[in-house]
């Protein structure tokens, strides 16, 4: 209880600090991240109020949102004076200086604050002190027209969570899974909120693995048109599109796969951390990744064989060609035969004075040329 006292203390002293709007505005404003509509970097202008990476920051009593706008460090002071009270700050792409800011406030460690800035790790889960940190990564079927070998089938990104006492920090990086609209269903949900920092922590990660579960399906769809142009009669089948979805599906896979053994730290019941009541809501997540991740290995083993298949179509296509190529240069030999007999300088040869020699000579060419069509035709060669 002393050392909570101490750190409340603390904590009450720096959100005076930073409370001041001369200490913590200009460090946000000279941080802020301005893009044009499409993504690219707009030409620096004067940095203005709320240009930071803070997307919503929000003080919930008793399960209920507070209302007002919160500055971060002021919502866990109002936070820590309250009982059953949390802080949901969330953040996309914020800068180093804007995050080392906050992690001074709410006691983050410095490597996982270097993770959540940089954005390319694996999923998992791990442990500072009183703070969690859940990392995940987020994916997106990308609409296309048609499957070509340039096409992007996935989009990724990352979501980092930093699960504490009476706060949680998410992190988003990339549009792969934006939160607002898990933000609205869960205030929504008042019985899940009373349970605190790890109620959103399982709606944001319920919400991710929904999407892997229609990013499944949707490239299922992909497959079945690969398959069904690969065994097609008049199907090309480019094996360069099947590579380019094999390599999307790898994507998707690094997204997914790692995520279990997270999930399952999460509900296990040695692990304290979690409520009761919410490890259960973690299990449904667990089973729709596990799943996904069935969907996923399933659709690899598929690509390999239509892979397989389609260059052994190539294979088959080139041994015809080569048999059509022999076939032809068999009925090419007689005329060749003939011709370097017939060519050669001496008096005796047969028939080399017989009046109808030559057409008959020509008649049998021909003849020998149409058995041999005849035959290669029926076996299949030509």
């Amino acid at each position: 209880m002393a050392e909570r006292g101490a750190r409340e203390r603390s904590a009450t002293q720096q959100g005076a600090r930073v409370l001041s709007p001369r200490a913590w505005a200009a460090p946000v404003r000279a941080m802020s991240r301005i893009l044009n509509a499409d993504g690219s970097p707009r030409t620096p202008t004067p940095a203005g109020p709320g240009r930071s990476g803070v997307v919503d920051c929000a003080l919930y009593v008793g399960g209920r949102r507070q209302p007002g706008e919160w500055h971060y460090a002021e919502a866990l002071e109002a936070a820590r004076r309250e009982r059953d009270a949390f802080v949901w700050l969330g953040l996309h792409e914020p800068e180093l200086t804007e995050m080392s800011a906050i992690a001074e406030t709410y006691g983050l460690h410095e490597l996982a604050v270097e993770d959540a800035v940089k954005a390319q790790q694996r999923p998992k889960l791990e442990r500072f002190g009183e703070v969690s940190f859940l990392v995940l990564r987020t994916a997106r079927y990308c609409e296309h027209a048609e499957l070509t070998e340039n096409s992007e089938v996935v989009e990724t990104g990352q979501v980092m969570l930093f699960i504490g006492p009476d706060f949680l920090i998410s992190v988003r990086h990339g549009d792969a899974s934006r939160l607002a609209a898990v933000r609205a269903d869960l205030e929504a949900k008042r019985d899940l909120l009373l349970h605190g920092p790890w109620a959103v922590a399982y709606a944001v990660t319920d919400r991710v693995v929904d999407l892997y579960l229609e990013v499944a399906d949707r490239l299922e769809d992909d497959l079945d048109v690969l398959e069904a142009d690969v065994f097609a009669p008049q199907g090309s089948g480019r094996i360069q599109r099947i590579y380019q979805m094999k390599r999307e599906l790898v994507e998707f896979k690094r997204a997914v796969v790692p995520l279990q053994r997270p999930l399952l730290t999460l509900v296990a019941e040695v692990n304290r951390e979690v409520p009761r009541e919410v490890r259960r809501y973690f299990r449904d997540v667990q089973d729709h990744l596990s799943r996904t991740v069935e969907q996923v290995n399933s659709y690899d083993d598929l690509l390999n064989s239509i892979l397989q298949a389609r260059l052994a179509q190539v294979t088959v296509d080139q041994n015809n060609d080569m048999r059509k190529i022999a076939a032809w240069a068999a009925i090419a030999a007689v005329w060749t035969a003939f011709a370097g007999v017939y060519g050669m300088n001496f008096e005796n040869m047969p028939e080399l004075k017989w009046t109808y020699g030559y057409p008959g000579v020509l008649a049998l060419m021909l003849a020998i040329s149409l058995a041999l069509y005849r035959w290669f035709r029926r076996n299949g060669w030509l």
